[in-house]
């Protein structure tokens, strides 16, 4: 199991416009919710696993002291489970590691910053440590089903329907033990309808059996992986957020398939986001506007399959496909006309601002689904290299990563 667990600075510092962007990293000076999931794994029954907590700050100089606060949280919970502790100076370590042996090209993919590129750390400490699944969860939950680590690896590794099970997504309850979306639809959203869109998507998929069956969506803080799948896809650290889903794609255009568990789910009790309406649609416009690039760009490759974005309704398909342009312009248009009315003149500047990104900056530098081919390539010759006895042995010695 892994939970990765993000901290920012004091509250009194001001943030600095070049800090990492996460949804609610925790102030230094703050108590956070990491303590909150480590105090409840006792509840689980099945306790034969490994946990790794994986620290990381919002700027470099702000590394060590979250490094600090984050190891003396995790020593003071000692969860009921084998623990271990990962972040900078380990990191740095690895890094140290593979310039020593040649490998120079294989620290890119391994780096604490950014929310796929952390990802991957949480599919490759596992891999390091001889893991034959991985169980990805965030610091923002809780456990509540004594059951939970059981049915997380019931499927794994199994057939259905003459598919083997590499990935199995769980969800989330909100506090009320519900798991719909509960956020009031307000006019501007007619054609940004992300709420109604993934509502439609849990009817569909969670609400209704069989128990397992394939998924369009997945959530990165509950999903259970196996290594014939971790060790040969990666998350895309280009598409910044949404890496969840995006992962979901990546997989699919190499031929395997994302199952959801509709008893799998876990309590998310995350604290509110803190940026302004029009900053959480901008970081959407970028995500499916780079996704929508990435499959418009596939073109027959060497154990790869087309994917399309019906495959993927009724979310995120439904913003995959030729009319994102029109749903950008005008979510954007009426937000734009609520700023103004509520006398937010910047506001409302911002949202036209994103009309204009969608078609500029939004857009890939580069051919997205050559640039998964390269990342694949890399990726699985990178975990191929881990693979090797010796040379795990020797980089979890570095780290203090005792591996049997």
């Amino acid at each position: 199991m892994v939970i990765p667990s993000y901290w920012g600075r004091k509250r009194e510092d001001r943030q600095k416009e070049t800090d990492d962007v996460y949804d609610h990293p925790t102030p230094l000076d703050k108590e956070g919710t990491l303590r909150q999931v480590l105090d409840s794994l006792p509840i689980l029954r099945n306790k034969n696993f490994s946990l790794v907590v994986v620290g990381v700050a919002v700027a470099p100089d702000v590394q060590r002291e979250v490094e600090s606060r984050i190891s003396s949280i995790v020593k003071e919970a000692n969860p009921a489970v084998e623990t271990f502790f990962f972040s900078y100076t380990h990191l740095d370590k690895i890094h140290r590691y593979l310039k020593e042996q040649d490998k120079e090209d294989f620290i890119p993919p391994l780096q604490l910053k950014g929310y796929p590129s952390i990802r991957n750390l949480c599919v490759f400490l596992p891999h390091l440590l001889g893991s034959e699944v991985a169980v990805l969860i965030d610091d923002d939950e809780i456990f509540e089903d004594d059951q939970f680590m059981n049915k997380a690896l019931e499927f794994i590794g199994q057939e259905q329907d003459g598919k083997r099970v590499l990935a199995v997504a769980g969800y989330y309850l909100n506090p009320d033990n519900d798991y719909f979306l509960h956020k009031e639809v307000l006019p501007w959203m007619t054609h940004w309808n992300k709420i109604d869109c993934m509502n439609r998507a849990f009817e569909k998929i969670i609400s209704k059996g069989p128990r397992l069956k394939e998924t369009p969506f997945v959530f990165g803080g509950n999903v259970v992986l196996h290594r014939d799948l971790f060790t040969c896809i990666p998350f895309d650290p280009l598409v910044g957020r949404g890496e969840d889903i995006d992962f979901l794609i990546n997989a699919k255009m190499f031929g395997f398939s994302f199952f959801l568990d509709n008893e799998l789910s876990i309590k998310h009790n995350a604290p509110p986001k803190t940026h302004p309406k029009w900053k959480q649609v901008r970081e959407d416009i970028y995500r499916f506007v780079y996704e929508r690039s990435k499959l418009l760009a596939q073109k027959p490759a060497l154990n790869t399959v087309q994917v399309t974005a019906e495959e993927l309704d009724p979310y995120p398909g439904e913003f995959l496909k030729d009319d994102l342009d029109e749903r950008i312009f005008r979510a954007n248009q009426m937000l734009a006309m609520d700023y103004l009315f509520q006398g937010d003149k910047e506001g409302a500047v911002e949202c036209m601002n994103n009309i204009y990104l969608a078609k500029t900056e939004a857009l890939p530098k580069k051919d997205p689904f050559q640039n998964l081919l390269q990342l694949q390539a890399l990726w699985k010759k990178m975990m191929d290299y881990f693979s090797s006895e010796g040379v795990a042995k020797e980089v979890c010695s570095l780290i203090q990563f005792p591996r049997e």
